[in-house]
């Protein structure tokens, strides 16, 4: 769980990084409606929980620096009895300052009288442009508002996004950060287990997808994804997501499913045998993956640029197609030709944390970024050979393979927070043949 204290010292860091004359706006996740009077299940904005921890939807922060009454200002619905027999508690806005560490807090019905004389004589406003075409209007709203106070208020000479400040700041995570990332990687190892258990010729993908999310509920996490429960060649989808083919003795099966606890999230993918052994070519093709995704990890240190895994990881998979034959010629023409990608055609990873694909710059002054301390990546590359691949034996055919594992950077060695979930090849072997009521 992240303390108050700690969301208090986000807050300050990023009016430091704004500048005094600044006001940083910054709204919580609309509901959305599911269908009829039906909402989908709430998920706060990853930029306001990162600032505030505050959980509902209809809530405004204001950040403020150097006011004398107050710096941190939040906008929330009110305690409202009526509406609680509904929807349940609220915070409202004694429950905002005493328990979430607010200066100030007002009814969110108030906002369009109260927030405008705040930013009036602010140099710069920071807010996020283009997320929610709604919150855009009353952003122009309030503008207008001001410009009408005592005959023409002092509005801000600038409008920036305020993306760039506040996501450099999420890239570093916290030590309560990475705690909470070990959990999610825990829950979802845990979850991966129940999969690889519940896998077995003629189940569904469904019902494996059930075990995942069965895992994960029962431990008072959510999914931080739709899982992809990938049967045969549907592993060569990047984004399966249908999750209703049978299982086929034979084949094999491609699980990506992570878990999120408190807004942090984890990404792990596992590939295996759905009888429980290997052919010669899904182990083969297997452990080029597997060795790729190793020499990626040993990649995740201080000081090494971010493209260092996916460049590792291409040279590993670039070898091992030629080696397998299904590329001609030698590892350096294929890599200079881009010859792999027909069987490679992703990346090998992304940040990680508060989001799934978390936010970031990957580049620093047109350079790959250097990794440092408190960084968190996903390492998974892959082979993916369609079905109707042409000019590849149709031994090879249908195969999709993916490894995937969270990685935080440490002054040391990598952290591999997945461990939990086994990827040697007769590790997962021994692991399927322990599946009751499977022969």
């Amino acid at each position: 769980m992240i303390a108050p204290a700690e969301f208090a010292r986000r807050r300050r860091q990023l009016m430091r990084m704004a500048g005094e004359d600044a006001a940083v706006i910054v709204a919580a996740a609309p509901e959305r409606m599911r269908n009829a009077d039906a909402a989908y299940p709430y998920r706060q904005d990853s930029d306001f929980h990162y600032l505030t921890g505050f959980p509902e939807p209809e809530a405004v922060l204001a950040l403020l620096p150097g006011r004398r009454a107050g710096e941190t200002i939040l906008f929330c619905r009110e305690r409202a009895p009526e509406r609680e027999r509904f929807d349940g508690a609220r915070i409202g806005s004694e429950g905002a300052v005493r328990d979430f560490g607010k200066d100030d807090a007002f009814p969110i019905d108030d906002i369009d009288d109260i927030l405008p004389g705040m930013i009036e004589g602010r140099a710069r406003l920071y807010c996020h442009f283009g997320r929610d075409a709604d919150f855009d209007a009353k952003l122009l709203m309030w503008v207008r508002r001001l410009r009408a106070l005592r005959g023409g208020g002092v509005v801000p000479k600038e409008f920036v996004a305020l993306a760039h400040l506040l996501h450099d700041q999420r890239l570093y995570k916290s030590r309560a950060e990475l705690k909470l990332m070990r959990r999610a990687a825990e829950v979802a190892a845990h979850a991966h287990h129940a999969a690889i258990r519940a896998t077995r010729p003629g189940a569904g993908e469904y019902e494996v997808e059930a075990a995942l999310l069965h895992a994960m509920r029962a431990r008072g996490a959510v999914p931080s994804y739709p899982p992809i429960v990938a049967g045969g060649a549907n592993a060569c989808v990047a984004h399966y997501s249908a999750n209703r083919a049978p299982l086929r003795d034979g084949d094999l099966l491609l699980i990506d499913a992570g878990a999120e606890v408190e807004c942090y999230a984890s990404d792990i993918t596992r590939t295996f045998p759905i009888g429980g052994r290997w052919s010669r070519e899904q182990r083969a093709l297997y452990e080029v993956v597997l060795a790729a995704q190793e020499a990626a990890i040993d990649e995740v240190r201080p000081g090494r640029p971010f493209s260092a895994a996916h460049e590792a990881a291409v040279q590993v998979i670039a070898e091992g197609l030629c080696a397998l034959k299904l590329l001609r010629g030698g590892a350096r023409a294929a890599i200079a030709s881009g010859a792999y990608r027909r069987f490679f055609p992703y990346k090998t990873g992304h940040w990680l944390g508060l989001d799934v694909h978390d936010v970031g710059d990957y580049r620093v002054d047109g350079e790959p970024r250097l990794l440092e301390p408190g960084m968190v990546v996903t390492v998974e590359p892959g082979i993916y050979i369609p079905p109707d691949e042409r000019g590849v034996a149709e031994r090879w055919r249908g195969i999709g393979i993916r490894i995937e594992d969270d990685v935080a950077v440490t002054a040391g060695a990598p952290e591999v927070l997945t461990a939990a979930v086994p990827k040697e090849p007769d590790a997962l072997e021994a692991l399927l043949a322990q599946r009751k009521d499977f022969p």
